[in-house]
């Protein structure tokens, strides 16, 4: 019942100090409405690059054919097979990597350790190109420099992580 209310009161708030302060109200919502716009626009042609490419890898059979290439050293360090679409998918889509997550609860179970180690891994991750294409996108940035590297050696260590603590506790 609380949660309901927080946008209303946070707006009745917001309305209140501006009235107390004498701002233009009206006028400062719509200069923010203007730069989210602009903002909007800015970041447009790397969301259009991104989710066009989100859909050729998942139509192309590129994940299937990772995964499968992939059995030997991932049974090797005991990671299950369910779990290793998420280590492409995750970083590129959020979406995509929930739709697995969901596949694996339907498949396993809610409490398999399979649909644990998978939502931790999805839990303990970003997506990382898409928060790259957004704020970078957003100050007009094009040069990522060492952005990406890291941020997938951070994901690769969340993702192991969550292998070996779940597999461990879980």
């Amino acid at each position: 019942m609380y949660a309901a209310l927080i946008i209303p009161i946070t707006m009745l708030i917001i309305i209140t100090v501006g009235l107390a302060q004498r701002q233009p109200i009206f006028s400062i919502f719509a200069e923010g409405a203007k730069e989210g716009l602009h903002t909007m626009y800015s970041i447009a042609p790397s969301l259009v690059g991104l989710i066009t490419a989100i859909g050729m890898f998942k139509a192309s059979g590129v994940l299937d054919c990772l995964t499968s290439l992939l059995s030997p050293v991932t049974d090797l360090a005991g990671i299950p097979e369910q779990v290793t679409p998420l280590f492409f998918l995750k970083p590129i889509s959020g979406s995509g990597s929930l739709a697995i997550l969901n596949n694996i609860i339907n498949e396993n179970g809610a409490d398999s350790i399979v649909t644990k180690i998978a939502s931790v891994m999805t839990g303990s991750t970003e997506t990382t190109f898409y928060c790259i294409a957004v704020y970078y996108g957003s100050v007009g940035i094009s040069k990522t420099g060492c952005t990406v590297p890291c941020a997938l050696v951070g994901d690769f260590v969340g993702m192991m992580t969550a292998i070996i603590l779940t597999a461990h506790f879980g």
